[in-house]
């Protein structure tokens, strides 16, 4: 399956029990959307640099510290059985995004959407803005129900 539109990258945030349970994503088609699983749909918002840029501007850290955090951007699936993959988000961004207010979440868009990676994808801080509410929102709901988030990463 190819999981590019228009060649954009696509980058479903979602939220699963357990890495058991979000790898297994993989066995459903077209991901975790077709899996009944609460799903956030990105396209080009990579898990591993953008997401770790987000962390760190979120938590006040470098990014070298946000992406050598534990869970940030790991691989949980297998190399040789992907595309698409299965990548965890730190606890740490997870915590963040569930505590931040509204407000913050928008003053955080700004330097986010001054990164390279946003930059080269045309999002501005509007649009980067969106997406922070839309994560905030499935990562609430994750905590609310005991679950983790993950994003499958079909490249």
């Amino acid at each position: 399956m190819d999981a590019r539109i228009g060649g954009m990258t696509l980058c479903d945030y979602f939220s699963a029990a357990d890495d058991q349970a979000a790898v297994a994503v993989l066995q459903t088609p077209g991901g975790p959307g077709r899996a009944e699983l609460d799903v956030f749909l990105l396209k080009n918002i990579d898990p591993v640099v953008a997401i770790a840029q987000l962390e760190a501007i979120m938590t006040g850290c470098s990014y070298e510290e946000a992406s050598e955090r534990p869970r940030s951007g790991e691989l949980l699936s297998s190399e040789e059985d992907g595309p698409p993959f299965v990548v965890s988000l730190s606890d740490t961004l997870f915590d963040a995004l569930v505590t931040a207010p509204q407000d913050d979440l928008v003053r955080f868009a700004e330097p986010w959407s001054k990164t390279d990676e946003l930059q080269q994808i045309r999002i501005g801080a509007e649009v980067a803005a969106d997406v922070l509410k839309g994560l905030a929102g499935l990562a609430q709901r994750a905590r609310t129900s005991g679950q983790r988030l993950y994003c499958w990463w079909a490249l």
